[in-house]
């Protein structure tokens, strides 16, 4: 089984936190770099021949940044060259304000079936000051569009830990974004990336962020709002009604195969993982070579696919099983890990039980230090 990834990197706006590979729109070469991403699909399928998607997934950037006729283009190139299995989700991103009917009826005709929207908060003065260029209003016209469509599987990104957020200001966005029904909603916490605008206030000391308590309280008390509203948390950062649980995420959490397709984009077929060259010229000029646009390529070894099935699966409120381990290695989990596993126990950050291990609340927030655990030696 394999899904697919394709990378939009072209923004209206840069955000002061986010490190994707990302361009302003402005006299890009879309067009351009459309036919370029198709043809990166005929050169992979020339090494990876394949005709069936599980799931696909459009990100950015923003893809909505298109216009409806570009958009048609890329589908109808996509769609050329793969058909999705039955019953198969295709997501889209899009940002509030940038997608319109026409647009919207694009993705229609090519049978996207879920949308996920970049919100973020919905307090305009916290929008402004991260760098989003929407505002709470454009989140409700956005809304109203999607709900004339067929499609009825949204989410949206909310974030916390912003800087000058209080915990009664997050909490606020959360309510606005149950009064509107949605059956899946993320939760991410601010993380200051290199190069990014926000990592280098706070390497001056210009950024006054909430306290660790803060951010711990903001996550907690929202994670009990959801669950009233009947949203349960299957991964640590994402939370949907029964049955509307990201299939193509759940895909990379257990760490399933998938083309990217597109600068920046990583890809993860067989023991091979790969990343694409992010800038666009230069993933553009190695297509016209008539070569992949290979950036890094790594052959994984059977203990760097372990280390990942752990790091990956430990994301999943339902955890690593036993069997799940057993199929994929031909070794029980505990052979392996069993050590870590009890100190991990003895440490109260993880539950073991006789179908295999998971994170409790207090290992959710400290999941770094527990996937650290799981690295062999080489």
């Amino acid at each position: 089984m394999i899904s697919a990834y394709l990378h939009i990197p072209f923004c209206e706006q840069l955000c002061y936190y986010c490190d994707f590979n990302k361009v302003f729109l402005e006299d890009q070469p879309v067009d351009e770099y459309i036919q370029a991403m198709l043809s990166e699909m005929d050169l992979m399928n020339e090494y990876y021949p394949q005709q069936q998607l599980e799931t696909l997934y459009i990100g950015g950037g923003t893809p909505t940044s298109l216009s409806a006729k570009q958009l048609d283009v890329l589908l109808d190139g996509v769609f050329q060259r793969y058909q999705l299995s039955t019953n198969a989700e295709f997501t889209v991103e899009a940002n509030p304000g940038d997608l319109t009917v026409d647009k919207m009826h694009v993705l229609e005709n090519y049978g996207v079936n879920r949308l996920s929207m970049g919100v973020q908060s919905f307090d305009d003065r916290l929008l402004k000051k991260i760098g989003r260029k929407h505002s709470a209003e454009e989140v409700y016209q956005t809304m109203k569009i999607i709900e004339k469509s067929s499609i009825d599987n949204v989410t949206i990104d909310l974030m916390y830990a912003l800087p000058g957020q209080t915990v009664k200001m997050f909490l606020d966005s959360v309510d606005q974004a149950l009064a509107l029904s949605l059956p899946h909603l993320s939760m991410y916490a601010l993380i200051l990336e290199n190069k990014t605008m926000f990592a280098n206030l706070a390497r001056r000391g210009q950024l006054l962020l909430p306290t660790d308590d803060e951010e711990v309280a903001m996550f907690e008390l929202a994670k009990e709002r959801l669950a009233k509203a009947g949203l349960f948390q299957y991964e640590i950062s994402n939370f949907a009604k029964k049955g509307f649980e990201s299939q193509h995420n759940l895909m990379y959490w257990n760490n399933e195969h998938y083309f990217g397709f597109g600068a920046g984009a990583s890809g993860y077929l067989g023991h091979w993982r790969y990343r694409n060259q992010g800038p666009i010229q230069h993933y553009m000029a190695a297509i016209r070579e008539g070569k992949l646009p290979l950036l890094e390529e790594e052959h994984l070894t059977e203990d760097n696919q372990m280390e990942e099935h752990l790091f990956l699966g430990l994301r999943k409120m339902e955890g690593v099983t036993y069997q799940g381990f057993q199929n994929q290695f031909q070794q029980s989990l505990l052979s392996v890990y069993g050590e870590e596993i009890e100190g991990l126990v003895q440490r109260g950050l993880l539950l073991k039980d006789e179908n295999g291990i998971r994170l409790n609340d207090k290992g959710i927030l400290f999941g770094n230090d527990v996937f650290s655990e799981f690295l062999l030696d080489e």
